[in-house]
């Protein structure tokens, strides 16, 4: 696709707001918003839970809502890919392939519904990420089916959709002892993971370190792409970032409850401590559960005031690269300019923070919360589509030959390790200190 900086040497018009990919996420992501927000979009369909007979996922019934949320997804995207690509010939090529990273995501869904795997953690994402990797590396991907692999169009109108789950209201529930929780472990574990990367591991691609860090210790997936967008990571990065962050979030998952019940914990200090150190959300939901229903609310709460931090670590990232990068020009260019941090922002997040802006302070007020939890229940839904597509899409465009070239002796997986340590002590520190009755009110 065409990139920001091509289009932007050619002037700026409103129309440039329609030539990138990166625009277009936010508009696909509002009219996603918008449709489910005044009732077009009424319901997602949702794969059901199955034991035995994975046929028990897709009831008949459930076929025709499926197929029109394919058909819908692919039409949208379609043209946003074409209009990037100004081609109408680049839509049908999307078109082409796309049926089939549709039926893989599909596929993927009704794997990670079954009840056991589901249980511990081996949901939709993983099945998706799983399920494009053996292709593409047993098989190969075939020409044709390149173009409708649209990892960032699919996850970045997603993560726009996601900001009308991450509510500014959710903030009030535990107060500033949340954000404590939340807010203050983050950027000295980002910080501290990203140093010892680049100085004691002298890992060369800094791009892989900062994805890394942001994925272990913000919120997983989401901070990995936004991270990886802002210093402009190779997908193989990306890639390999939420693989590790994947395969340790399972482990997390299941040992964590355990160590909470071992060292008497309370259920809110547990939570506490759940939410801000398990990367996936879901995994957090499942994590909170095992040890009662007010230490997964409690969880919860925490991880959704962690995902707010995203547009900030993105933001500090592409302020960050842009001047290591000028810096590494010469002299002349050690300060970096506001229009090359503009272009590397990216752009998804500004509809991602005013999606939860107007959830938060517009609709809430105007239709009250119980009407807003219907949306976000289907906002929800369509955001799950989309990641599940993304998925499929960095395992189909992924070789385990190109990811080995980057494990740089397993340094990947020690920064992660030792950053996720460094994490889980920092998490526990603070969630005794906010939440342990030491120095403030018990929450109840």
């Amino acid at each position: 696709m065409l990139s920001e900086d091509t289009a932007a040497k050619k002037g700026f018009s409103i129309g440039f707001l329609f030539r990138t990919e990166d625009w277009w996420t936010v508009w696909l992501g509002t009219l996603l918003l918008v449709l489910s927000s005044t009732g077009v979009i009424k319901t997602v369909p949702r794969l059901k839970g199955w034991t035995d007979n994975i046929a028990s996922a897709l009831p008949a019934d459930l076929i025709p809502g499926l197929l029109a949320l394919g058909a819908f997804l692919a039409v949208i995207c379609g043209i946003a890919y074409g209009v990037v690509k100004r081609s109408s010939t680049e839509t049908g090529r999307f078109l082409l392939g796309y049926p089939v990273v549709f039926l893989l995501a599909v596929l993927a869904y009704a794997i990670g519904n079954q009840e056991t795997l589901k249980q511990y953690g081996f949901n939709d994402v993983i099945w998706a990420l799983a399920l494009g990797l053996v292709i593409s590396n047993v098989f190969g991907k075939p020409k044709w089916l390149v173009p409708a692999l649209q990892t960032e169009l699919f996850i970045k109108t997603g993560l726009v959709v996601m900001g009308a789950e991450l509510l500014f209201n959710r903030i009030l529930v535990l107060g500033g002892y949340g954000l404590g929780v939340a807010w203050l472990g983050c950027p000295l574990v980002l910080f501290l993971m990203y140093q010892y990367g680049i100085r004691i591991l002298k890992m060369k691609d800094k791009s892989l370190v900062a994805t890394i860090a942001a994925c272990t210790s913000v919120c997983g997936v989401s901070a990995a792409v936004a991270t990886g967008a802002a210093t402009k990571a190779k997908k193989e990065e990306i890639s390999m970032a939420i693989s590790i962050s994947l395969i340790f979030t399972v482990v997390m998952m299941i040992l964590e409850p355990l160590f909470i019940k071992w060292l008497g914990l309370s259920d809110v200090v547990g939570g506490a401590w759940i939410g801000g150190t398990v990367d996936s959300t879901g995994a957090v939901v499942v994590a909170g559960s095992m040890v009662s229903e007010l230490a997964m609310e409690v969880a919860a709460v925490i991880k959704m005031l962690q995902n707010l931090l995203i547009g900030a670590v993105a933001f500090v990232f592409a302020l960050v690269f842009v001047a290591q990068e000028g810096a590494e020009a010469g002299a002349v260019r050690q300060r970096p300019r506001v229009s090359e941090i503009w272009r590397r922002m990216p752009k998804f997040i500004f509809g991602f923070v005013l999606a939860s802006l107007v959830f938060s302070f517009i609709l809430i007020p105007w239709l009250g919360q119980a009407k807003v939890d219907g949306i976000v229940s289907v906002t929800k839904n369509l955001k799950n589509w989309l990641f599940t597509l993304a998925f499929v899409s960095i395992g189909l465009d992924s070789r385990f030959s190109d990811m080995a070239k980057m494990y740089q002796g397993g340094k990947p997986v020690k920064l992660y390790i030792v950053g996720q340590t460094l994490n889980i002590i920092v998490t526990l520190i603070a969630a005794l200190i906010f939440f342990g009755g030491y120095f403030f009110p018990v929450v109840a």
